[in-house]
Order: structure tokens, then sequence, then C-alpha cells
């Protein structure tokens, strides 16, 4: 016997369907090991994404691994141009777009580190074209995310754009970049701890969507620097590949959120507004484990085994190991709140008070 459910059930479930829908665009192929940037021509050509593409690089990288990368490009039969910018703003974005509008390219490769990567998504996505990334350090989960900051937009925060058709991660080639650049990755999968945190505190507080699967991949892209870094404070291959896994995961976590949410919470909006008042004092992953320490203890962490991981990867733990002064921090922790306001955190809605933002800060051992 079949029963018929009441229509007000059915409509109970239709809109239920409606509220959790959501788009998950993920990358198509993921290449990591050694080596691998000389297979970039074999990937285009398996994805059938096109014949003629624009390369986006920094001045330095397209001596160390763009001529050699355009070379085996050009070799396959493909037709590419190169373009380098020299600063990750607005400015230099829209100069490549200025120069790229009507060419018809068929993809657009980012080769560099987040500057480079972050120009050629956002490139890529006003193009509307495919967009490859062949990172060449490993110091934030922009390398793989749909995600893009650009200094000059208008905002400190990170803005949709164009997900990865394919990502190229070259061991040999990123464990040549700065060991501190390496750190700094580290730092950035460290704060997925807290922003996981701040999600859950946001869909129990305010019923926002919350991804568990989403969340617990980005959870495990940083319990995968807990539990390796020692062998990543070592800088050896095989902690640069623990990085970049980890980033890559991180990334696909917000690919499948749809938001950087698994990503960025309380933490980043710590660092966003130290850049904006500090005009960018120090590399991204640094600021986000600062503000991961802080942000741990207002969620009731073990905010002192964190620092202790933190120590022995060799990241700083203090705003003066950064050279930013105190004040600094406590003045960003105040404004951090206001950064995304549509974004709840343990901030809450009206931030921190001068004094409570100092006695944080004081207690965590990040000013004295």
């Amino acid at each position: 016997m079949c029963l018929k459910p009441p229509k007000q059930i059915l409509s109970i479930v239709l809109v239920v369907l409606n509220v959790s829908k959501h788009v998950i665009d993920l990358p198509k192929k993921v290449v990591v090991g050694n080596d691998v940037v000389e297979d970039v021509p074999k990937i285009i050509d398996e994805l059938r994404v096109g014949r003629r593409g624009l390369i986006i690089s920094g001045p330095n990288v397209m001596k160390l691994v763009c001529e050699e990368l355009t070379n085996h490009m050009l070799n396959y039969g493909l037709d590419v141009v190169n373009a380098v910018v020299t600063s990750p703003t607005s400015n230099s974005a829209e100069e490549v777009l200025n120069t790229s509008t009507g060419k018809g390219f068929d993809f657009v490769v980012g080769v560099g580190g987040g500057k480079a990567i972050d120009i050629a998504k956002y490139v890529a996505s006003k193009l509307n074209t495919h967009f490859i990334s062949v990172p060449t350090a490993a110091s934030h989960d922009g390398i793989a995310s749909p995600f893009t900051s650009i200094r000059g937009t208008g905002s400190v925060v990170s803005i949709r754009s164009q997900t990865p058709i394919a990502i190229v991660a070259d061991i040999s080639v990123i464990g040549r970049a700065p060991k501190r650049l390496l750190l700094a990755g580290s730092g950035d999968l460290i704060g997925k701890f807290t922003a996981v945190l701040d999600w859950g505190l946001a869909h129990r507080l305010k019923g926002e969507y919350y991804g568990e699967y989403s969340a617990s991949l980005a959870l495990l892209s940083a319990k995968h620097v807990i539990n390796y870094s020692d062998l990543i404070s070592t800088g050896s291959s095989e902690g640069v590949r623990m990085v970049v896994e980890g980033l890559i995961s991180s990334s696909v976590a917000m690919c499948i959120a749809g938001s950087t949410r698994p990503a960025s919470g309380s933490e980043h909006l710590f660092s966003h507004a130290l850049d904006l008042i500090a005009n960018y004092p120090a590399l991204h992953g640094e600021q986000v484990a600062l503000g991961a320490i802080m942000m741990s203890y207002l969620h009731g962490m073990n905010w002192r085994k964190l620092v202790a991981t933190i120590k022995r990867l060799g990241l700083p733990t203090t705003a003066k190991e950064l050279g930013i002064p105190d004040v600094k921090v406590i003045e960003a922790l105040t404004i951090a709140h206001k950064i995304r306001p549509e974004r709840y955190t343990i901030l809450g809605e009206s931030g921190l008070t001068w004094e409570a933002a100092e006695r944080l800060a004081t207690v965590t051992g990040v000013i004295t």
C-alpha cells in the first residue's frame, strides 16, 4: 500500500531542497610531483581547452620557469603569449586585460606565487576562459582556490573569480622558493581550525548553511600540518609536498562549499584588518597564524598547544617577531568584525572593545 504524503509536507521538502542547493565546481586535473611543469602542454591537450593561451607570471619567475615552459608549449604546437606583472594590484590586472581582450585566448596559465596566480585567475574570469594554476611557491591556498585577492579593488577580502580547470604543482620548483613562503602556507592552513569553528557557530546562531564534508576536508588539511610539523619545518621536498597537498585540499573544500567559509574565518578577518591599517605588514599566512592563536583562545581551544606547533614550524607567534607594533594588533582586533559584516564569527556583531582586544592579545602572548 502506497500512502501519499500531505501537500504541506511536500512543500516543506521542496523548500528544504531549494535552500540547500548549490553548485560545486571542481578542478578536472591535479598533478603534484617533481619535474611536472613540462607536462603542462600535454595536460592542456588532454583537457581539450584550445590551442591559444596567455601565460601570466612575475619577472623573476619568467626567467626561472616561464621561458622553459613557453618553449615546451611552443614545441607542442601551442600558440602562447607571455604577460609579466610586477604588482598584485587591480591596475596590473587591468593592464593585462586591456592587451588581452579580443585576442581569442582559449586559456590563461598563472605561473608564480600568490601575485601572478591571483591576477591570472582574475583575468581568466573576465575573459570567460579556462584557468590553469602552476604555483612556484606554497604560501597560501589561493594557488588552487576559485577566489582572488587583488589590491585596489576596493576590498581587502577575496572575491569570486575562476576555479582552476587544472593545477600543476611541481615540488622541485616550489622547493626552491624561500622557506618563509612555505611556512606561511602552513600558517594559512592552521587558520582552518578557527575558520571551521566560526562557520559552525554561524550555522547554529544564524542558520547559515554549513557543509559537513567541506568543513571536514578543511580541518584535515590543518591537521596535516600539525601531524607533519617537524617534517615541514625542515623545508624538505616531503615537507613541501605535505603543504602543497594541504593547500589544494583546502581549496577543494572551498569549491565544494561554494564560498571561502571552510577556509576563512575570524583569523582571516584579523589579517585583512591588519592589511587595511598597517599596509600589508607581513605575509598573509604569517598574519593568519597570529590571528588563529587569538581566535582559538576565544573559541576555548587549547591555544597553547597551537602556539607550540606554530613555534615548532618556525613561524612567528608575536607581533614583535613580525615587526608589527602592538597598537596595530589591538586596532585590527577592534575593527576585524567590520571587514565582512555579513560573515558571523566568534568576534560577534559588535566586535571587541579596545580593552578586550588588548587583554586577548596580551593573554595569548601576541603582544607584551
